[in-house]
């Protein structure tokens, strides 16, 4: 069977329904971006324009840092809730029943984390590089030529992705939401110190090392996809035990029926 646009645009739609009926959801998608807005641009702005060199860098390495946990740790919410969310729910089964393929559900599901994820990390950075032009113009020159800048610029969304398609393998692996949230953070983490690496200058943040660590982390989220579908199993989810072959055989003749 093809993949379809028209059932990928189906899972996006019902899950984004399901995040505005979800509070917890809600409000973690609306505090914590806030959250890692405040917090550098009130480093910034308490900056004095007499700042000594090296005392204004760091403020700012730190400053840049934190906007990018923002595609860090609300996907990681997000996606960890995905399917074992659904599950505890029990809105999981109908889904499952239809013809969706694997890859067409995640796809799906991915998409419907990843715009207002990208989208809501891309408005908070560009706020606060915004508001910090309205401070001393040594500092205003500071952020706005920060070597850091373009980098994060790039990797906002293959962080973001990454931390979907991780939230996603555990969240379809966990039974319970609030774990598989924790472990997802857990999992970001290692891309999180890379950025905190070249966000304080560890790592420079060249041409050449931006463009290497970007171009592999793209192969690694197109690649993603398809991984966790390997770890998605349908009968699982629903039953709760690992398939028999048994099972295997008439879970594909339902679902040649269905198709």
């Amino acid at each position: 069977m093809s993949m379809s646009a028209t059932r990928i645009g189906a899972v996006v739609r019902k899950e984004l329904a399901e995040f505005r009926r979800n509070r917890f959801i809600l409000y973690t998608a609306a505090v914590l971006p806030i959250v890692f807005l405040v917090s550098p641009t009130a480093t910034i702005l308490a900056t004095k324009a007499t700042a000594l060199g090296t005392v204004l860098q760091k403020r700012v390495e730190t400053s840049l840092f934190l906007p990018l946990l923002i595609p860090a740790f609300v996907p990681a919410i997000l996606s960890a809730y995905a399917v074992v969310g659904e599950r505890e729910q029990e809105t999981l089964e109908p889904v499952l029943t239809t013809p969706v393929t694997r890859v067409e559900f995640l796809l799906g599901k991915a998409a419907a984390i990843f715009a207002p994820a990208v989208g809501v990390s891309y408005l908070m950075f560009g706020v606060f590089v915004a508001i910090t032009q309205f401070a001393a113009s040594p500092v205003a020159t500071a952020v706005l030529h920060a070597p850091q800048l373009p980098a994060e610029l790039v990797f906002i969304p293959l962080l973001a992705a990454w931390t979907i398609w991780v939230g996603l393998a555990i969240s379809a692996r966990a039974t319970d939401t609030r774990v598989a949230q924790q472990l997802s953070i857990l999992a970001s983490l290692p891309l999180v110190a890379v950025a905190a690496l070249m966000s304080f200058q560890v790592i420079s943040p060249t041409f050449a090392v931006v463009a290497a660590l970007a171009g592999g982390l793209l192969v690694v989220d197109t690649l993603a996809c398809f991984v966790v579908a390997r770890l998605f199993d349908r009968e699982r989810l629903i039953t709760g035990t690992k398939p028999t072959s048994e099972g295997t055989a008439q879970q594909r003749y339902h679902v040649r029926g269905a198709l």
